[in-house]
């Protein structure tokens, strides 16, 4: 927080620099698939670099869940039903 003169403490104002995107689509993990699948299939999808989708194929392994994508919605579900072609479980939410 600031002071200005007046003595008033005023909230400082940080400003946002990235783009919060109102949509984002959850992968779900399940044992039928194999890691190599669900990123191949997350690369399809998203667009994602090899490494960024094994890092979500790890993560919803071990949590359960990953963000795998933001957007706007009709993005979102491009992008999962590119997934569900598979049978991969996802969700998009706000």
């Amino acid at each position: 927080m600031e002071e200005i003169k007046t003595g008033k403490i005023e909230p400082e104002v940080i400003e946002d620099i990235g783009t919060t995107y109102p949509y984002k689509v959850i992968l779900y993990n399940d044992d039928i698939h194999t890691f190599d699948e669900v990123i191949e299939q997350l690369i399809k999808a998203t667009g994602c670099s090899y490494e960024q989708a094994r890092k979500y194929a790890f993560e919803a392994h071990v949590k359960g869940k990953a963000v795998v994508f933001s957007g706007e919605l009709n993005e979102c579900l491009k992008v999962t039903s590119i997934l569900e072609e598979i049978a991969l479980h996802t969700q998009i939410v706000s």
